[in-house]
């Protein structure tokens, strides 16, 4: 079975400044959701989408290197577009539009097909309807959703077919005025469209999250002709910090607590310090490359929170800096950045003076 996704509208209803297929929903675009769920089922052996001619940088970015079709002026015409391209017996026709995609609409779609030439999801309807200010008995009436299974041949002759001066607004609606049979099994609410901007955030409102933290620890040697860089701001000192990098202990320690909650090992595992590209790097590219491993995953920062153990210098009066630097690099307001500070009584080598440490925990939500 190939599986279509139809990515050719302008989704000017939802506003945004890119078509909504490629708005962000849960930390990914839109589509990506929708293509990961169809890849990831058994029984589609191929996903291929159709967009808007001079969409493929957008698609690209979006999904990387898969098969795109360049779909046609109408929704009807860019799913022609894709027929044309599909050598399957069965294919699926959905939507863009509908990021969410249960393996157990498809499963349904897949068992219909066996007995029937089309099949669609339905929802039947549990609100009053009104036209014109009449109510509507909603008996009978149900919502229909993609995406949509047909037999290939059958969906091409009603595509064939269909006049061409009359618009479609989806495949089983063809296949039925042309006398075809479609089976109607159970839809879900998780294939709700987009369509609105209020629409997105009840679609993000749909993705099960997973609440994770981790820590991270670091420390760095204390020494006369080194600048001092701390929580990402240059504080004025006697001694600076020593390391390979500008070791800034505190964005040192935050970046292992972020990549600790996605299991990416340490700082030392992306920068290696006998690599010599990191001499004297600025710690907020590591801090940043952690960050968008997260959000590759479709993850989000929820919270951060950084303590600094030394003796000397104060950190009170950089503390604000330091809450806003680190907000700036992570894309978070300075109400999730905590920053702490403490002494170790005159005890070790931080009581001391020969070093600073640092400590830090990350919270993160990754979509299951």
């Amino acid at each position: 079975m190939v599986a279509l996704i139809v990515a050719a509208g302008s989704g000017s209803r939802a506003g945004g400044a890119v078509p909504k297929q490629y708005a962000m929903v849960a930390g990914k675009p839109l589509i990506a959701h929708a293509y990961a769920a169809l890849c990831g089922h058994p029984l589609v052996d191929e996903v291929m989408v159709v967009i808007a001619a001079g969409a493929e940088p957008l698609a690209r970015a979006a999904l990387g290197d898969v098969p795109l079709i360049v779909g046609g002026a109408t929704r009807r015409e860019s799913v022609a577009h894709g027929l044309a391209a599909v050598k399957a017996d069965l294919v699926l026709v959905h939507d863009a539009a509908r990021p969410f995609v249960p393996a157990e609409v498809i499963d349904r779609i897949a068992t219909a097909l066996r007995d029937h030439a089309a099949a669609m999801p339905v929802l039947t309807m549990a609100d009053t309807l009104v036209r014109d200010g009449i109510v509507v008995p909603r008996d009978g009436l149900s919502r229909v959703q993609t995406p949509q299974g047909f037999r290939i041949d059958t969906l091409r002759a009603a595509h064939a077919a269909w006049p061409n001066d009359e618009e479609a607004t989806d495949d089983a609606q063809m296949v039925q005025r042309l006398g075809g049979s479609v089976a109607l099994v159970q839809g879900d609410p998780m294939l709700d469209k987009v369509t609105h901007p209020q629409d997105f955030s009840a679609a993000e409102a749909k993705v099960a999250w997973e609440t994770r933290s981790a820590s991270g620890f670091d420390v760095h040697r204390l020494e006369a002709g080194e600048e001092l860089w701390l929580g990402g701001v240059l504080i004025p000192h006697d001694k600076g910090l020593s390391g390979h990098s500008d070791a800034d202990v505190g964005l040192h320690a935050l970046t292992d607590a972020l990549l600790g909650t996605i299991a990416a090992g340490d700082i030392g595992t992306h920068f290696p310090p006998s690599d010599p590209q990191w001499k004297g790097a600025d710690s907020a590219r590591f801090l940043q490359h952690a960050a968008s491993l997260i959000a590759d995953k479709g993850g989000r920062i929820d919270f951060v929170d950084l303590t600094l153990i030394c003796e000397e210098p104060k950190v009170g009066p950089h503390r604000g800096a330091m809450r806003g630097r680190i907000g700036e690099l992570l894309g978070l307001g300075e109400d999730r950045v905590s920053i702490k500070a403490t002494t170790t009584e005159r005890l070790g080598f931080t009581g001391r003076g020969e070093g600073i440490a640092a400590q830090a925990i990350a919270t993160v939500s990754l979509p299951r």
